[in-house]
């Protein structure tokens, strides 16, 4: 699969970690970008607001390049994508505007392009058992609201891959991914767009509307496919956070990142340390739950085997005898015991060996309690790395409430 690849003007700039993700997302998955040659920028978001031919024309110019190629024009960013679209629509239906398009940039059109999104590529051309497939860091236990904005599946004339009013393509690929897609009703409402710059009183109430039914709706994250709605999201979440005088500490991830990352990725190489909202925390939380996710499949699939094998054992005409709480029980629960009372007995001990600064060591022992030395201790007899990105995680949120108790 191959298509011809329009970049867009943000993904060497404010969307540079939706650039780098795109790359790693088609070398995963197999298809091929190959950027079009001499492409230039598609308008938005000023363009139809300054003259109707400069829009159509701007983003036409693109799709005559990409008729040279034969392939399909893929676009990661929505609003290039909503911008070539409507420019398909206009030369397929509009044979004088047509003409005055052919007529400025003095190339003929055939009308034989089509621009495509990202989330059809996935969702429709690719599918959603085929990305499973290539997962090995499951999502499980993240919590994301799938942010389509205003342009990605309106007009439906226009794009149509996607239902208009409750989109699913983006939480097809979530949940391939391991996550949950949480339902919510603002996943196709306007993020402020430019207007949180030229009108930030509408703007930043239309951001903070978008904030809040995502908080609470039970989401963690957000994840779009958008360089502006997430410009807007996770670069401005702070400013709407003290106008409107809410938290919600709610990361922002593209959807490519996250495809990336549970394909194996490690979050550097898709940019997630270029976030204005801290992103690789809730990572590490999400790695942590899907470890213990699988240590309880685990056990109950071991647990399970062994009741099949007693009832198969047992004499016929008797119930077989009840198995062993702790028959195939994982992780082991000797082990388990022995880290609680090694942290019982020498916690800064403990904690130095999870922990490598010596500081940071302190303060988790300052805030070790009975249920966090349990995580710990079931971590230590499974996986020592994962022990120690949860404790990591534990001083990170305890740093992070401190600075916000000095605040």
């Amino acid at each position: 699969m191959k298509f011809a690849y329009y970049p867009g003007c943000s993904a060497d700039g404010s969307g540079i970690e939706y650039g780098m993700s795109m790359e790693r997302t088609a070398k995963i998955l197999g298809f091929e970008l190959q950027e079009m040659e001499d492409w230039n920028c598609c308008g938005a978001t000023s363009g139809h607001n300054t003259d109707q031919l400069l829009s159509l024309a701007l983003p036409a110019r693109n799709l005559a390049i990409a008729e040279k190629t034969g392939l399909s024009m893929m676009t990661p960013c929505a609003a290039c994508y909503s911008r070539h679209r409507h420019a398909e629509h206009a030369i397929k239906h509009d044979p004088d505007m047509k003409k005055k398009i052919e007529q400025v940039l003095e190339m003929e059109l055939q009308g034989t392009s089509e621009t495509v999104s990202i989330l059809d590529v996935l969702a429709n051309k690719i599918g959603p058992d085929a990305i499973a497939a290539k997962v090995t860091n499951p999502l499980t236990g993240m919590k994301a609201a799938s942010y389509y904005g205003c342009l990605l599946v309106r007009p439906v004339e226009h794009t149509g891959f996607d239902d208009a009013e409750d989109p699913q393509s983006m939480d097809q690929v979530m949940r391939a991914l391991g996550a949950e897609a949480v339902e919510w009703s603002h996943k196709t409402e306007c993020c402020g767009a430019a207007l949180v710059t030229s009108r930030p009183d509408v703007g930043n109430r239309m951001l903070y509307r978008v904030l809040k039914d995502a908080k609470d709706s039970g989401a963690e994250c957000l994840v779009t496919a958008c360089p502006l709605c997430m410009l807007n999201l996770d670069m401005r979440q702070a400013a709407v956070e003290k106008q409107f005088k809410e938290k919600f500490d709610l990361p922002v991830y593209y959807v490519t990142e996250l495809l990336a990352i549970a394909c194996g990725d490690a979050p550097k190489t898709v940019g997630i340390e270029k976030h204005f909202v801290e992103a690789g925390q809730y990572l590490q939380t999400v790695k942590i739950r899907a470890a213990e996710a699988k240590i309880a499949a685990q056990k109950a699939a071991e647990d399970a085997a062994a009741r099949a094998k007693d009832k198969a054992s047992a004499p016929k005409g008797k119930a077989a005898d009840k198995p062993k709480a702790d028959v195939g029980a994982a992780p082991d629960p000797k082990k388990v015991d022995a880290f609680k009372a090694a942290f019982t007995k020498n916690p800064d001990k403990i904690a130095a060996k999870l922990v490598e600064d010596p500081a940071q060591a302190g303060i988790l022992v300052s805030i070790l309690d009975e249920k966090k030395i349990g995580k710990l201790a079931d971590l230590m007899a499974t996986d020592m790395d994962l022990a120690k990105t949860a404790a990591a995680a534990f001083v990170t949120e305890e740093l992070k409430r401190q600075g916000e108790c000095q605040d």
